[in-house]
């Protein structure tokens, strides 16, 4: 599945009282590794952000005038995410304004374009319940550098949202490891080690079996369910 991480910045928090898109930007990910195809443009709202808005990107009305508008990039930016799944922080404060921008171009929903939406956020918040999951703390969570963000920016933020998600979803889902077969020679040097007397084996203690128990359950409490050597164990306990 070929994924797009998207953002964007806008004149102000309220699609419909009339704020507007002022920047896209998109990055993509294929097999889990980011690529070079980027998409990101500027794009001229036609009025002026609102003063919070503007402390929080820092785009300026005069560096914005000679943009294009949303309606002349709309075709390049949905040749660009379509078929794809689209990972978006917060997805539906974006998904708002793109709508509202592609109405105004007279041009079907976002969803109409894309194979589906993953909303960044809703992920964070299951993997860390009664957390704050902001995009700067997600970055500090998972120690990615996030230094370059003195200000927001479109595509600044796609980058990192996309080292996030990559990083959110790094988990690992089967404690089975396939191995291919040892060639000839290597097998003639394993059997060297059969003479070897037995490794003695240490029983863990009581005390040691309930702290594992209780790690267990703790990671199987904070992974929704998701615990595989908790998995693994009871398989072998049946």
């Amino acid at each position: 599945m070929r994924l797009i991480v998207l953002d964007t910045e806008t004149t102000g928090l309220n699609a419909r009282l009339g704020d507007r898109i002022i920047e896209v930007g998109c990055v993509e990910i294929l097999n889990r590794r980011l690529t070079e195809n980027r998409f990101h443009r500027y794009i001229n709202p036609e009025r002026e952000s609102e003063e919070g808005a503007l402390k929080v990107h820092g785009i300026s009305a005069e560096f914005l005038r000679d943009k294009p508008r949303f309606g002349e990039v709309a075709a390049e930016f949905l040749d660009y995410i379509r078929g794809a799944e689209l990972v978006i922080h917060n997805a539906a404060f974006d998904l708002e304004f793109l709508n509202r921008e592609l109405d105004l171009a007279g041009l079907p929903p976002l969803e109409a374009h894309c194979e589906g939406i993953v909303d960044s956020l809703q992920m964070a918040r299951e993997l860390h319940p009664g957390k704050r999951n902001s995009l700067d703390v997600l970055c500090e969570r998972y120690q990615i550098d996030h230094s370059r963000r003195t200000l927001h920016g479109a595509l600044l933020d796609a980058e990192l949202l996309a080292e996030v998600y990559l990083a959110m979803t790094r988990g690992q889902d089967s404690l089975a490891i396939d191995l291919d077969p040892l060639p000839a020679a290597a097998r003639q040097l394993s059997g060297a080690s059969a003479a070897r007397p037995k490794l003695a084996v240490l029983a863990a203690s009581a005390a040691e079996l309930a702290e594992h128990e209780r790690v267990l359950a703790g990671i199987e409490r904070d992974s929704k369910g998701r615990c595989v050597w908790l998995r693994s164990e009871q398989g072998r306990a049946a």
